[in-house]
């Protein structure tokens, strides 16, 4: 029985190793978008939240801006170009969903720092997406900037080898 669990098991882990960042990836870009277009649409329960955050901006402009940018950071988890871009800008916006800790305290909070509030525990639950965004970044990073020196070799390559073209190759 063990053994076949195990056998079951590692067969499995094999394939999450194998997919598990690109459905981490997937469902980033799905939460982001979603959580976008709520506030794109004034359909948001975290308008509220934002609204006293930021009391400084006007809502009715602060709110749809922001769910265009969590847009944008979500189309950005799925082309893997923009990736280094994307989780910079995650990054960010994550820093800011931290404001209200500062801000409004009493909201996220019943007893700091161990009994969080629903909001609390909404800000405290992005600790979970800030970790994905780092799988994300260390798994997309080397291979994008690999394939970028990859196509700028080539290119160098092509231009110093095309027909009628007498240069000498050299190294740089």
């Amino acid at each position: 029985m063990k053994t076949t669990f195990n056998s079951l098991y590692f067969s499995l882990s094999k394939k999450m190793e194998k997919h598990s960042v690109n459905l981490m990836r997937f469902a980033l870009a799905i939460v982001y978008i979603w959580f976008g277009v709520l506030k794109i649409f004034g359909m948001s329960p975290a308008g509220d939240l934002v609204e006293k955050t930021v009391f400084w901006f006007r809502p009715e402009i602060f709110i749809p801006v922001l769910g265009i940018c969590e847009v944008l950071i979500g189309l950005g988890l799925l082309i893997k170009r923009w990736i280094p871009l994307t989780i910079i800008m995650l990054l960010v916006h994550m820093t800011a969903t931290l404001f209200p800790f500062f801000i409004l305290k009493t909201s996220c909070f019943d007893a700091f720092p161990y009994e969080p509030t629903l909001v609390g525990q909404y800000i405290i639950k992005n600790l979970v997406l800030v970790a994905g965004a780092l799988v994300i970044a260390g798994k997309y990073n080397e291979g994008y900037y690999a394939e970028i020196n990859l196509k700028n070799e080539q290119e160098k390559l092509n231009v110093n080898t095309q027909p009628g073209n007498h240069q000498i190759l050299t190294e740089n």
